[in-house]
Order: structure tokens, then sequence, then C-alpha cells
């Protein structure tokens, strides 16, 4: 955790212990190896080469730990314990609870737990155990796909949509391109937001920087900014933000169309273990249905 957050203190605070706590635990580690594991930096601390080398061995060593986990339950006649789920808000309310009712209903011994977080901290529940299984969207602050850490697990490019007013001279179309909306007044995440960079990257392939008038971080404040008639926002495929503020949502087509880059995570040989296949492949069918039927009501 120290590596992945770069502190003593932020590494705590994701596992929810004191920083002496964390700081005790790491001398205690260094002291039964033999070898410093953090030496100084300025005002904080960094990794020694040492600690550097046995991460590489750890990543290892949890990997076959969890095949291990999988190996085993083969021979369990009644599958129990626990498996956590956690996932971003949409996917929380949309995907995890018939993703839950499904295992209870496959595994009436197994217990199940949902914690809503956004994508940087499911890697964290990951990594201390609370969490078995998260559903992440791409962003600048999680671990790339390349970490040996985890399993990426593809579960749909989910589109965002744009809304506007129902009055809104685009109201009436089937279909927009980005480039459509050069003229319009936005409403955007934050700078530094994953919303934020995608919708200004797409607009900058579009050819224009869009002008921009508020700053929402949630679809539904955006929404309802768009239905007082403040500016037009896009909105995931996914969320239902338009059933509290009513606006026309319409469909970005062509090039440059924004979406999100879904996936499940689990840790590095968590996916061999059935409860975790099984999570994964329910995961994957409720994805697809919600988009289907997502999609049908945009062309009803």
């Amino acid at each position: 955790m120290i590596h992945r957050h770069g502190t003593v203190t932020a590494a705590a605070h994701s596992l929810r212990y004191s920083p002496s706590t964390v700081s005790h635990q790491v001398k205690q580690l260094a002291a039964e190896l033999g070898v410093p594991l953090l030496e100084q930096h300025g005002r904080n601390v960094r990794l020694t080469p040492a600690a550097e080398a046995l991460l590489r061995h750890v990543d290892v060593m949890s990997a076959e730990w969890e095949m291990a986990l999988a190996d085993l339950g083969r021979y369990s006649e009644t599958v129990s314990g626990s498996l956590g789920l956690c996932g971003f808000s949409t996917a929380a309310s949309l995907l995890l609870p018939p993703t839950m009712r499904a295992l209870n209903g496959k595994f009436p011994h197994l217990q199940t737990q949902t914690i809503e977080a956004e994508p940087a901290e499911c890697f964290d529940y990951l990594l201390s155990g609370d969490a078995d299984v998260g559903i992440v969207v791409a962003a600048p602050d999680i671990p790339a796909g390349g970490d040996d850490r985890f399993s990426h697990h593809f579960l749909i490019d989910d589109p965002l949509d744009l809304m506007v007013p129902l009055d809104h001279p685009l109201a009436e179309r089937a279909s927009v391109t980005i480039a459509d909306t050069a003229d319009e007044t936005w409403i955007l995440g934050r700078p530094g937001t994953g919303y934020h960079q995608l919708l200004m990257a797409s607009c900058a392939a579009a050819g224009f920087a869009p002008r921009i008038g508020h700053y929402a971080d949630d679809w539904n404040t955006g929404t309802a900014l768009v239905h007082g008639g403040f500016g037009v926002c896009v909105a995931s495929r996914m969320s239902r933000s338009q059933d509290l503020h009513p606006v026309r949502r319409i469909p970005i087509s062509g090039d440059y169309a924004p979406s999100r880059h879904i996936t499940a995570v689990t840790r590095t040989g968590a996916d061999a273990r059935e409860t975790v296949a099984f999570t994964l492949e329910t995961l994957t069918a409720e994805t697809n249905r919600l988009m289907s039927s997502l999609g049908d009501e945009l062309t009803d």
C-alpha cells in the first residue's frame, strides 16, 4: 500500500489503520528480514531497493495463494465463507444487487457484501482483502491494465449520451455528433476528474474547446442544470438521471463519441475460484442485459 499511495499516512488511511500502526508493522517486518524497507526522502519516506525486490515476490505469492484457494475449493462439498463486491455508484446500484441475488441463489451458505467505492478505492479494497471483485471505470488514478497484481475482465464500453432541454434545437434529433455541440454551453465534471478529461479529449479530437458554464461531477446535478436551461451535458447510458429531471437524452454517434471503459477487476489468480468466476459471468450477463434494454428505450 505504501508503494501504491506514496506515503505511510495515505497507505494507513486506505487500510483504515493509524499511521503509527503501519509504521510499526513495517519496522517489525524489516527487523525479521534483516534489511531496511523504508528510507527517508525529503519529508517523506520511500521504499528501499530491498522493499521493491520483496514486493515482486509478494505479488507472485499472492497470485499463488489465490490459485491454492481455487484448488482447495474443488474438494469442499459446501461453498461457504464470504465474498466482497465493490464498485462505483452506477455499477453498485444497477449491477451489484442482481449479482448478489444470483450468488445467494447459487451458493446459499456464502455471505456477500457490497461496498460502494470510487474506482481508485476499489483497488485498495481488493488489496486489503475487503473485496474480491471490483467494478471500475478507466481513470487516470487507477493502476494500469498491465499491473501484475490485478486481472481485468472487460464488461462494456458505456456510451455517454448528450442531455439537452426538452425544447432545445437538437431535441428532435435521433443522434448527434460531438461536433454538433461546438456552440453549446457545457456542464462538465471538475478539472482532474475522469469525466472532465474524457469530454475534453472528445471535443479536442473534434476540433473545438467546449465553452464551460458550470461544473458538476454527479450525473443528477448535471441533468438538473440542463433541465433548468443552463447548458448541456453528457451522462452515462447506464444512469437514469433524466427520470428525476426531464430532459432529452440523445445518443452521440460518429467519430470521437465519448464512452467509459468499464471492467471487473480481481486480484490475480482469484478469478479461478468458483465463486469469483460465477460473479464475473453474472456481471457480464447483467451488463449485456442492462445495456440492451437501455438501447431499446432510446430507439422506442
